[in-house]
């Protein structure tokens, strides 16, 4: 592709969507407290879910509800906004999500074949896997992509729009990877730091979260496929 064709893609991806909606203070402040609330509450819920043991009926329920929270709080703190693909990006508006989810997994896979050298990260990233590992595959595909829309609805929908104009992206980062603390998983933290920082701006590209959805989902899903095998057989 031309290095001018390039300037309307990453646009699409990184650019700067116009405000889409405006609203009252009183229901910015009501925002604002609702996703404090829900904030506390996942973050607590998921810290649990993670401390269940793998494939357990306890697990499937704690993850069940860290999901329901930032569905029922993200939709309560008000409207939410699927988003649009800037028309002068000239492509199709699932492409470009697609196709960054391939990319994002691409270099995430990159990072896990040095990771599997590294005992503290290797460790930690078959701790998560193992999840996989000992759940019907099914059941774990479904709670995982459910979990990954849920957490679409609230960071890069409620609490994103909660944060003042211009620091959504840095602050939603932020936020999005200090909840994944309450693992206490270092290979989470990491991973949710670099796809923080990405669905953000896919969020601020797009007006909505329909973008980061879909590129989230694409990514698990890959992740799912592709990560468990690395990670069973010893390092090359």
């Amino acid at each position: 592709m031309p290095v001018r064709g390039l300037a309307p893609l990453l646009d699409g991806v990184f650019g700067r969507s116009p405000r889409e909606h405006r609203e009252s203070d009183q229901a910015f402040r009501r925002r604002r407290t609702v996703v404090a609330v829900t904030g506390v509450v996942g973050t607590a819920l998921l810290g649990r879910s993670l401390s269940r043991p793998p494939g357990s009926s306890s697990f499937y329920a704690h993850t069940a509800a860290v999901a329901a929270t930032w569905v029922v709080g993200g939709a309560a703190a008000g409207r939410l906004h699927l988003g649009y693909e800037p028309p002068a990006a000239g492509h199709r508006p699932l492409a470009v999500p697609i196709a960054t989810g391939a990319a994002a997994f691409a270099g995430l896979y990159g990072c896990a074949r040095i990771a599997r050298h590294v005992p503290v990260l290797a460790g930690a990233v078959r701790s998560v896997l193992a999840y996989a590992d000992k759940g019907d595959s099914r059941a774990v595909l479904v709670t995982a992509l459910v979990s990954g829309a849920a957490e679409e609805v609230f960071f890069r929908g409620a609490l994103y729009a909660a944060v003042p104009e211009g620091r959504q992206v840095p602050v939603t980062a932020a936020a999005y990877t200090a909840t994944t603390l309450a693992t206490r998983n270092p290979s989470l933290v990491l991973a949710a730091g670099g796809m923080g920082t990405l669905f953000a701006l896919q969020r601020r590209a797009t007006g909505g979260i329909q973008a980061s959805t879909i590129t989230h989902l694409v990514w698990t899903t890959l992740v799912l496929r592709f990560l468990p095998p690395l990670f069973a057989d010893p390092p090359d």
